[in-house]
């Protein structure tokens, strides 16, 4: 067999099974799409399941992928052994109810043995115990010798997850040779050492397994194989494993480069270069598909896996953000396969970056308190298996410093010390329960959901997208949480109707506001919610009359009310489209609030906006609404709509008819909500605020309407009050005036400044005659109050520069928070002292950091009461310094 790469291996996997007639489809995002059982897509078949179960009719009865898959149950091990990764790309053909045993195992011989040439005489096969069928066609139809055919167990090869679609399996093995054997005379496929290697499964779904161990023969079977594309190069470049496969040594490479370490030259460099090459390859694919670092679900492991890298990083001894360096060479490696990651390229790296940046305060704080905590456990108590980090320093870690539980795991496993995580686990869950406690308010709504859950009610004819007004039978009352036959005047009460016109809060978008009326009696509608079973639930409070189940009544919806939120729908759209048009097509929304005031849109951005960019969006939007586009909302399958390019709320599950929002030729979204007739109605688009969410999320709040008219007034007042308070007849003096009096703050913060150095300057020739001696050095210590840090700086360099033997320690507290600065003159830097290092030891003592260059360093304290204590530890630092 020939060398080949990862790229060529691939495309000759696709291309083969596209000759025996099935439809390449591309790799699925690695966030499953209308499937909430999974975080991440972990297998090749898994965005195939609405196929094997029927819930959707696949392109072609026979189809082909390379899936990309992340699997993180083993994060620990990454690293620690050159098996375990976190990324891979998992080949397959697939069968639904088409081709079944002998088709699958055929066109595997064929493509491994004549497509590939890997020799026959290298490999083996599994099947189950009694799969005779599959036997048979091994030995006679294929021609592999029985003895080449190793019948296993149900643990082995037998696939099923609970009840449903199930079959036995067949595994083909590759024999790498006697030398990564076990020496064992039973040594065989499914053999734990390393010599056989399994590396494509033949799964033959026959069976519906009834979840009480009975299996029933299916009508029409399915075939699902997956092979791992990594171990496949493996076995045809002649490596040892995923790491030194052509594609992932590359980015090892590129690692390697920027430590200056080489892999294979030290075992402890080699870990942390495997965990950064796994978790960059894993970071670029998931940002790459929508996933941000966040601190729960899917972007808590990318965050995870981040930070893991970033650490290890430091372990190589890099001291900077990098990861996003090495983006470039993972994108370039894969782009072939997937060209998304070129068109992503900039976005990736800076939300990759950003994180760094983030983690890099996070891990200095962290690592120094942890390092303290550590340092305190001593030699003896690690020697005799005693060494214990209490939880509660490792919430305290994780509560002040956001430092990751499983770095701490990591850190003290590395030091020989245990982790007390059932302490660490009782105070994170008292914190989420002091959390949901502020949380839970028990509403009408609340209880009314509950209480729903238990009728049997018709889901409500919703009619609202035609009509504002429409007469409706009261189906069902609660009130105070429990059922009720009727409700009266001063009562407020949740209703449901078997029709409603009320749009009820979905999508970002609020409820209805409206009136209920009927032969003497009235009722104002507050909101409106839609139960999981599909009924609107009405919030009232009852004007007057009594209100009883089977009453006609007419439910009438607030216009206005409804014409504000559809004009700031509207132009969430145009928002949406404009971003995209100004900042890229990575622009996806995240999240939106529509009410009757305004319009909240978060977005996926790694950066702030510029001015000029939200003037562009604002432009573009207002643009849009000048040019009075027509909406066109209409419903229609959904694979008619991606056709058209409808944009989907990424993550989002859709039936197979979907609701359409078109604006012009300038938007096109999947969208439940209600909107003007045309864009000219929402009549101006004005930002108010543009502002981080979370890494990688932004969000703008804007106006539209009479919103944006009344943002205007309070404006215009805003200007009148400043002009009055500065004297002005003129309002439109204001900006001129302004600039006076910051450039007079400008000058008198100047003659401040120069006060300040002067009164530095007199204090620091009286403390020259405080000096003591510390060895061949001369050490000057003081304290201020009220000293800015900039006064403190002038002072010790005014020490450094007239005296070179003079150390210098100052420190000072504005505002309850403390800075430490350290000057050294020449004399004692040539003597040993460095001012950063010390200043660092000082700092560490008040719970504080911070460095800088040998003659001149800073550092700031949280603890200022530990000042003077730390202070008057430097003389014996100092001769430490001078010692060594």
């Amino acid at each position: 067999m020939k060398w080949t790469g990862l790229n060529q291996l691939r495309e000759e996997f696709l291309a083969f099974f596209e000759e025996k007639g099935h439809t390449r489809l591309p790799s699925a995002p690695l966030v499953p799409q209308g499937d909430n059982s999974l975080l991440l897509i972990n297998s090749g078949m898994a965005p195939l399941k609405k196929y094997f179960l029927g819930q959707e009719t696949p392109p072609n009865v026979r189809v082909t992928t390379c899936q990309k898959c992340i699997r993180t149950p083993d994060i620990e091990q990454v690293g620690k052994t050159a098996r375990h990764g976190t990324y891979f790309e998992m080949l397959g053909n697939f069968s639904f109810g088409d081709y079944f045993k002998k088709e699958a195992i055929s066109w595997a011989w064929e493509f491994i043995t004549q497509r590939l040439e890997i020799p026959v005489d290298k490999l083996w096969v599994t099947i189950y115990l009694d799969d005779d069928e599959a036997y048979d066609i091994w030995t006679k139809e294929i021609g592999v010798a029985p003895e080449r055919v190793v019948r296993l167990g149900k643990e082995d090869n037998f696939w099923e997850i609970g009840a449903g679609p199930c079959g036995p399996c067949s595994e083909i093995y590759f024999d790498r040779g006697e030398k990564y054997g076990c020496g064992s005379p039973d040594c065989g496929p499914g053999c734990e050492c390393d010599r056989f290697m399994e590396f494509w499964n033949l799964v033959f779904s026959q069976f519906v397994n009834d979840g009480e161990g009975n299996y029933t023969e299916m009508e029409h079977k399915n075939i699902d194989t997956g092979m791992g594309l990594e171990r496949l190069a493996c076995l045809m470049q002649g490596v040892d494993n995923l790491f030194e496969v052509d594609t992932v040594q590359n980015i090892m490479k590129h690692i390697s480069k920027i430590a200056g370490v080489h892999y294979g030259e030290d075992p402890r460099t080699d870990v942390s270069l495997r965990v950064v090459t796994d978790h960059i390859r894993s970071t670029v694919f998931m940002v790459s598909d929508g996933v941000v670092p966040q601190n729960e679900g899917r972007g808590y492991v990318l965050r995870r896996l981040l930070r893991r890298a970033a650490r290890h990083g430091r372990l190589l001894g890099i001291d900077r953000a990098f990861l996003y360096q090495v983006c470039d060479t993972v994108i370039d490696e894969n782009i072939g396969a997937y060209p998304e990651l070129g068109e992503k390229r900039e976005y990736i790296k800076k939300v990759i970056q950003n994180e760094e940046l983030r983690f890099e305060k996070t891990i200095d704080q962290g690592m120094d308190l942890l390092g303290t905590m550590l340092d305190h456990i001593s030699a003896e108590q690690i020697k005799a298996g005693k060494a214990v980090l209490s939880g509660d320093e490792a919430f305290k870690l994780y509560d002040t410093f956001g430092f990751p539980i499983d770095l701490v795991r990591e850190i003290v496993a590395e030091r020989e010390i245990g982790l007390d995580e059932a302490t660490f686990n009782e105070l994170m869950e008292q914190q989420r329960q002091r959390a949901r406690a502020a949380r839970e308010q028990m509403d009408t709504i609340a209880w009314s959901e509950d209480v729903t859950a238990e009728l049997d009610l018709p889901r409500t004819a919703f009619v609202g997208y035609e009509k504002l007004d429409a007469v409706a039978r009261l189906a069902c009352i609660i009130a105070g949480g429990q059922l009720a036959d009727s409700v009266t005047a001063g009562e407020q009460a949740t209703l449901i109707f078997d029709t409603t016109p009320f749009y009820a809060e979905s999508g970002g978008q609020v409820g209805d506001r409206g009136a209920i009326t009927g032969e003497g009696v009235a009722a104002l509608v507050e909101g409106c919610t839609k139960s999981p079973t599909g009924q609107y639930l009405h919030t009232v409070t009852v004007q007057c009359g009594t209100l009883h189940t089977g009453d006609a009544l007419r439910l009438s919806v607030d216009k206005d009310y409804r014409a504000a939120v559809a004009r700031n729908h509207t132009s969430a759209h145009l928002l949406q489209a404009a971003l995209r048009e100004v900042l890229g097509e990575h622009v996806h929304q995240a999240g939106q609030l529509v009410t009757k005031d305004r319009v909240r849109f978060d977005f996926s951005h790694f950066s702030s906006m510029s001015g000029l960019e939200l003037a562009q969006v604002e432009e573009l939007v207002n643009r849009k609404i000048m040019e009075a586009l027509p909406t066109d909302v209409r419903e229609m399958p959904i694979e008619e709509a991606k056709q058209l390019g409808a944009m989907a709320l990424f993550g989002e599950k859709y039936g197979d008819t979907v609701r359409v929002c078109s604006v012009g030729d300038f938007s096109r979204e999947f969208c439940g909500g209600t909107h003007v007739k045309n864009t000219g109605c929402i009549g101006l688009f004005k930002i108010l605020s543009e502002s981080s969410v979370a890494a990688g999320v932004r969000r703008i709040e804007a106006v539209t309407g009479f919103g944006v008219i009344r943002q205007l007034d309070r404006d215009q007042e805003a200007i009148q009050q400043a002009a009055r308070a500065l004297k002005l007849q003129n309002p439109a003096d204001l900006v001129e005036k302004a600039e006076s009096v910051m450039g007079e703050l400008k000058r008198c913060g100047k003659q401040i400044e120069e006060l300040g150095s002067q009164l530095a300057a007199i204090q620091m020739d009286s403390l020259f005659e405080q000096a003591t001696e510390v060895g061949n050095v001369r050490l000057v210590s003081a304290s201020f109050t009220g000293t800015d840090a900039k006064s403190l700086r002038s002072m010790g360099e005014r020490v450094r520069d007239k005296a070179p033997r003079m150390v210098a320690v100052l420190s000072t507290v504005v505002d309850g928070k403390g800075t430490i600065c350290v000057s050294c003159g020449k004399e004692a830097v040539e003597a040993g002292v460095h001012a950063g290092n010390l200043v660092k030891e000082i700092a560490k003592l008040a719970g504080g950091s911070g460095g800088g260059r040998a003659d001149n360093a800073m550092a700031g304290v949280k603890e200022i009461f530990k000042i003077d204590e730390a202070i008057a530890q430097v003389p014996s630092i100092i001769a430490r310094m001078i010692a060594h």
